[in-house]
C-alpha cells in the first residue's frame, strides 16, 4: 500500500543522494538536484537524509494515497494541494488513505521534493534508488512517473515523535540576479586573462537549454588562449565547461561522466540549490572563492542540518503545554 499516480506532472522522478562508484564505467551519479531541500524533507519525516524521495519540476504529480503516511513537501513552491485545499510546506503532515496530493504549478522556484516517512519501496540498482533517465536506470522502470504507476511504502508512519515540532521556515528563492560562488579551475589557465575577467564581470543569462544534465548560459564570449578543447577528464557536479563557442555550461546531476572542454570553474556545492531553482532568462553572477572556503561552507551546511535534526526531536511549546495539562489532570484524578 502506498500511492497511485493519477498524473505524473511535467517531470517527476525518484531520486536519492545519487549513484556513486560507477562514473569510471560511464554511469552518471544522478540524484537530487537540490540536495538541501531534499535533505530537509527526509529529516522532517524521520528518514535517513539520503532516503529516496520524489523530485518534481514546475508542475508536480497528482498522487492518490492508498494508505496513511506522513509526508513533507520542500523546495520550490509548486502550490501543493490536499483534496483541493492548500497543503503546508516544510512540515510533517499526516495524509490519510483516500486523500489526493496535487500541485497547481510553480509560484517560487521550480523544483520540489516529496519525502514519505519510512521511504518508498523502490528497487536499489547499483547502490541507489535514483532515476537516471537517459540510461533508463533506477527509479520506476528508469523513467519519469506516469499515470497508473503504483509505488508502495516501505514502512508507513501515522505518528512521529514531536509532530508539532517537525516544521521549519520555507525557503524563498529570490527573483533577482543571484550570485554563485565558484572555485576557479581546474583548467582556468586555458583561458585568456580577459576571458576569465569576462566570466566574473558579466552576468550570464539562463537559456532554455536547462535540464537535469546541465544549464547553458548566454553572455559575452569567454576567450581561450588557443582552444578550449582538452583531453577528456572527469566532471564534477557543478563544473562549468566552456566549449569552443565561448558560452559556459554548468554540469548538473545527470551530467556525462567525462568531457573534452576546459572547465573554467566549479560551483560550490552549497550554491547548487540556488541555481537549480532558477528559470529561463534569470541572471547569474559568479564570485570566486577558495577551495578551503567552499569546504567550510559545506561543513557549515551539514552542521545546520544536524542542528535541525536535533531541534525537531525536542518537544515544542504546544507539546510541552499538553504534557503539563495531562500531568495536572492526572493529579486531579489521583486525588
Amino acid at each position: 500500500m502506498g500511492i497511485i499516480v493519477e498524473n505524473g506532472g511535467i517531470l517527476t522522478t525518484v531520486q536519492d543522494e545519487g549513484r556513486f562508484g560507477y562514473q569510471a564505467f560511464g554511469v552518471s551519479t544522478s540524484g537530487a538536484m537540490d540536495n538541501h531541500s531534499f535533505h530537509i524533507a527526509n529529516i522532517l519525516v524521520g528518514n535517513d537524509m539520503g532516503e529516496g524521495a520524489l523530485e518534481m519540476t514546475f508542475i508536480g504529480p497528482t498522487l492518490k494515497f492508498t494508505s496513511d503516511n506522513i509526508v513533507a513537501v520542500t523546495g520550490g513552491d509548486l502550490t501543493p494541494m490536499l483534496d483541493g485545499n492548500e497543503f503546508p510546506m516544510y512540515r510533517a503532515v499526516l495524509v490519510k488513505e483516500g486523500q489526493t496530493l496535487s500541485f497547481a504549478g510553480a509560484r517560487n522556484g521550480c523544483r520540489g521534493y516529496i519525502a514519505f516517512a519510512g521511504g518508498l519501496d523502490i528497487p536499489i540498482v547499483m547502490g541507489s534508488k535514483s532515476t537516471l533517465l537517459r540510461n533508463h536506470l533506477g527509479g520506476v522502470k528508469g523513467r519519469k512517473l506516469e499515470k497508473g504507476d503504483e509505488i508502495g511504502f516501505v514502512s508507513a508512519k501515522t505518528i512521529l515523535p514531536n509532530m508539532e515540532a517537525r516544521k521549519v521556515p520555507a525557503s524563498v528563492y529570490p527573483k533577482k540576479e543571484i550570485v554563485l560562488r565558484v572555485v576557479l579551475g581546474p583548467q582556468d589557465d586555458e583561458f585568456t586573462e580577459a576571458g576569465v575577467k569576462s566570466f566574473f564581470w558579466n552576468s550570464g543569462v539562463i537559456t532554455n537549454e536547462f535540464d537535469r544534465m546541465g544549464c547553458r548560459l548566454e553572455g559575452p564570449f569567454i576567450a581561450p588562449k588557443e582552444t578550449s578543447d582538452i583531453i577528456s577528464d572527469g566532471i564534477a557536479f557543478g563544473a562549468i565547461q566552456v566549449p569552443s563557442h565561448g558560452k559556459p555550461i554548468i554540469l548538473l546531476a545527470d551530467r556525462q561522466t567525462t568531457g573534452g572542454y576546459g572547465k573554467i570553474a566549479t560551483v560550490a556545492s552549497v550554491d547548487i540549490p540556488k541555481l537549480v531553482q532558477r528559470k529561463t532568462d534569470d541572471k547569474i553572477h559568479f564570485k570566486a572563492i577558495t577551495v578551503q572556503e567552499a569546504q567550510a561552507l559545506y561543513v557549515e551546511e551539514m552542521k545546520e542540518l544536524d542542528g535541525l535534526r536535533k531541534i525537531i526531536h525536542q518537544p515544542c511549546k504546544e507539546v510541552l503545554d499538553c504534557r503539563l495539562v495531562a500531568k495536572r489532570l492526572r493529579k486531579l484524578f489521583e486525588e
